[in-house]
């Protein structure tokens, strides 16, 4: 696909994101079944009438002549602001979040992040985080630099900033979620902070520039930061805590949650230790908890790959594959070795075994070190 397609491609996706009377939910419906942005705005309105669960308030907005030029605004305006725009049909979205079916359709993006990176884990907690808790925080940092992870979180007060501030002080790749338009950060105490972060991670959301804060957005950004990651650890958080809406999107989405536990008689705890007792995450009291929990342990037999036999041909498409990527969930890795789901599971069992692949959360694999 050449620039200009992209460049058109790009246009009909930010249109989409766009409506009115959609969400991510709808619009992925609509490009199911139209099988692209660009012809959902070139379908009649019988065609679009006709795809279930869109209804006509859906398809008036479609035809709104007025969407398409404020998608080409959009796009101009977040060129002159050095933001970049992804699409749901990019290479460059996240591919944990694609999974998520109410993923966005189009993310805006600032710094120099790799949103595809091997390894990320969300840091979540109290916005009144106590000194114990930001010490805890940090360690789990500390820990996560170990396993060469990035570190994403929400640039909110309490615990967020304190592991974006770890992640700086370590030089740590690390993501801020924002629940507004790049235009603007908030809370603005943190500008530089989030400023030192686009050198080495950067700043993402689904809002369009100038899009301004509202309560509502929030929910919205949570499930941005459960389903970007591998894993969810939860440090501090109340029983109203936004970080335990967090943790269920986590959950919902099938990613590994962890609680620090505390005190009963702490109101700071009552909501890890309730996620803790309701399992809905696992209990942490080490940063090599996290790494053995989630599999991210440096094995004997991971060192070097060792074949004890000789691998068949569909086994040496599967290596060909996982040689380009550090980690491939099953479903991409049946599309780029065209073998069929059940028999795909079969042979990475089989090689998981001879210790020449390793399993990761998430139905992921990687090559042996």
């Amino acid at each position: 696909m050449n620039q200009k397609e992209k460049s058109g491609r790009l246009l009909f996706d930010v249109a989409l994101s766009l409506l009115p009377e959609i969400g991510p939910v709808k619009a992925k419906a609509l490009l199911a079944y139209c099988g692209s942005a660009e012809n959902v705005f070139k379908a009649s309105r019988r065609e679009l009438e006709k795809i279930p669960g869109i209804g006509k308030g859906t398809v008036a907005s479609v035809h709104t002549a007025e969407i398409v030029e404020a998608a080409e605004q959009e796009i101009r305006q977040c060129q002159r602001n050095g933001i970049n725009v992804i699409s749901y049909t990019s290479a460059e979205y996240p591919s944990r979040l694609k999974q998520c079916g109410d993923g966005p359709i189009v993310l805006f993006c600032k710094g120099n992040a790799t949103l595809n990176y091997s390894r990320i884990v969300s840091v979540v907690g109290s916005r009144d985080a106590s000194v114990h808790g930001k010490e805890v925080c940090e360690q789990i940092v500390r820990g996560l630099k170990e396993m060469n992870a990035m570190v994403v979180s929400g640039l909110a007060y309490g615990m967020d900033i304190c592991a974006h501030r770890a992640c700086l002080k370590l030089d740590i790749p690390t993501i801020g979620v924002l629940a507004h338009g790049l235009d603007t950060i908030y809370p603005s105490a943190h500008r530089t902070v989030a400023e030192r972060m686009c050198e080495n991670g950067g700043l993402i959301t689904e809002f369009p520039f100038a899009t301004r804060l509202h309560p509502d957005h929030f929910p919205r950004r949570n499930r941005i930061i459960a389903g970007m990651a591998d894993a969810l650890i939860v440090v501090e958080a109340g029983m109203r805590s936004g970080s335990l809406v967090t943790a269920t999107l986590a959950n919902d989405y099938s990613r590994d949650v962890f609680a620090v536990p505390g005190r009963w008689s702490d109101s700071s705890s009552e909501g890890t230790n309730h996620l803790i007792k309701t399992n809905k995450a696992a209990l942490i009291q080490s940063v090599s908890d996290i790494e053995y929990l989630l599999g991210w342990e440096k094995k004997e037999g991971e060192r070097q790959m060792q074949l004890f036999r000789e691998l068949d041909e569909e086994e040496k498409r599967i290596v060909d594959a996982l040689k380009k990527s550090d980690d491939v969930h099953i479903d991409d890795l049946s599309i780029l070795t065209d073998i069929p789901g059940g028999k795909l599971l079969s042979k990475l069992l089989s090689m998981e075994f001879d210790g020449i692949v390793v399993s990761q959360p998430g139905k992921k694999f990687h090559l042996c070190k």
